[in-house]
């Protein structure tokens, strides 16, 4: 890599102005992501664009002197795909905010990448109309950084990832040149589909700066059940059990660890006795008999207790059990977040393997996820500052990887690659196969300035 001086900065600053950043104190908070074990080095500089121009001089610098650029949203990523590199641009687009238009009659919302996801559900909302992807970082988490992770969500079995509901992207490639992706028609089948090369590409092939995301009419009916098991084996039988019965729009799980983190964080008063938790929610005109159904499964399924709402004030706090799980798990010490999918039925398999490693490493190990597509956290909990629990949390974090392959699973359903998980990834998609993503990113960034080292 060219060695940088102080000219290149010298010119973003000179057309740029305050929006470059240098000071080293400032610089921290733009250093790294939410994935605190993965390594992040000395940014040269911050841009913070507030424009789309601010985005391309930025690119035409660095292009110009080959210093990497690792794009930056709100910094809740959890791969450490965000971190920055020695020397780099952090290219910081959190101040790309604005909700540039939102079109009723074509159910599309077109917004800069900045945008935060649950600001952008809120105003849809007023409009009477539903952004569905929901990541659990919905209210910090930007449109940008959905879009670059392909993030997903509790509702995204029934309603899809951020990828299946994009229809256009704005975004710069390394050399500065802007390019316009996809169509605002229902049906695009003309030529090669970058838009959803770009999603979930984490910042390696161009640098997102505004989409068109697409909209629902929100469903008018909700009815959530909360269902407790005495093990996770049996939860996993219901879960599979519903889908003969009900569409439900989120399923997710908790084991025992983590409903007591839950309990002590939030005094909820969740079964603590339970080996597991399903909250299951259906939604649209049929949504009250389908949370029936899905009762019914949850019985001869052996739950042990299981209430039904069809309150939206008191569903919503059920599911805020789910929302608080992370946080929860992050009072009792310093977490190390596994993202593993598996096919649903090898969930129990994956389960009991979770624990076993827990055991063999003298770990807590709290595993909460998307059953209803087998999208699991396992979040390791251990004293970062005790080199000997860091190194069994790396040792058990290798392990689960190791076993979701095995069982036929994806290193990853909704977190990235980022940094975390690179070196999995031969053995994830194979060594041709990388081999192309790599030419495809040679296409887009021959000069390999955009995040490199990074998801591919």
């Amino acid at each position: 890599m060219t060695v940088v001086t102080a000219g290149p900065i010298a010119e973003l600053t000179a057309s740029l102005g305050d929006a470059v950043v240098t000071d080293s104190d400032t610089m921290i908070a733009y250093t790294r992501d939410q994935s605190l074990l993965s390594p992040s080095g000395r940014p040269l500089a911050v841009v913070r664009a507030r424009t789309v121009d601010h985005v391309v001089e930025t690119m035409k610098v660095a292009h110009r002197h080959a210093i990497p650029v690792v794009t930056r949203g709100a910094g809740t990523g959890l791969a450490g795909g965000a971190n920055a590199i020695d020397g780099c641009i952090v290219l910081s687009t959190e101040k790309l905010d604005r909700v540039l238009e939102i079109d009723e009659q074509t159910r599309t919302a077109t917004v800069e990448c900045g945008v935060v996801n649950g600001d952008l559900a809120a105003a849809a909302s007023q409009r009477g109309l539903w952004y569905v992807p929901d990541p659990g970082s919905r209210a910090v988490s930007t449109i940008g950084g959905n879009l670059a992770t392909n993030a997903g969500g509790a509702c995204c079995a029934k309603y899809g990832v951020t990828g299946d509901h994009v229809a256009r992207i704005k975004a710069v490639l390394a050399d500065g040149r802007v390019i316009h992706t996809g169509a605002a028609t229902r049906k695009n089948v003309a030529g090669l589909n970058l838009t959803q090369l770009l999603v979930g590409s984490e910042g390696t092939l161009a640098v997102i700066v505004e989409a068109t995301m697409r909209l629902r009419r929100k469903p008018n009916r909700i009815a959530t059940l909360v269902a407790s098991f005495g093990d996770p084996a049996h939860a996993v039988d219901a879960v599979i059990a519903l889908q003969a019965v009900a569409d439900p729009s989120l399923v997710e799980l908790m084991d025992q660890t983590t409903i007591t983190a839950v309990n002590d964080m939030t005094r909820m008063g969740l079964d603590e006795t339970a080996g597991a938790l399903l909250l299951i929610q259906c939604d649209g005109d049929t949504a009250a008999a389908e949370a029936d159904r899905c009762a019914q499964e949850c019985r001869r399924a052996a739950a042990t207790e299981i209430h039904v709402t069809t309150d939206p004030v008191e569903s919503d706090g059920l599911l805020q059990a789910r929302r608080v799980a992370l946080t929860a798990l992050e009072r009792r010490g310093s977490t190390l977040l596994d993202d593993l999918a598996v096919p649903v039925p090898r969930l129990p398999h994956m389960l009991d393997a979770i624990a076993r490693i827990a055991d063999r490493h003298h770990l807590i190990i709290g595993t909460f996820g998307h059953a209803a597509d087998g999208n699991l956290h396992p979040t390791i909990v251990f004293d970062a500052a005790d080199s000997d629990a860091a190194e069994r949390a790396h040792r058990a974090f290798d392990e689960m990887v190791t076993r979701c392959l095995a069982f036929g699973g994806s290193i990853t359903g909704e977190h990235g690659v980022g940094e975390l998980k690179r070196r999995y990834l031969d053995t994830m998609v194979g060594s041709v196969e990388r081999a192309l993503m790599n030419r495809i990113k040679t296409a887009f960034d021959p000069a390999g300035i955009l995040n490199p080292g990074r998801a591919i």
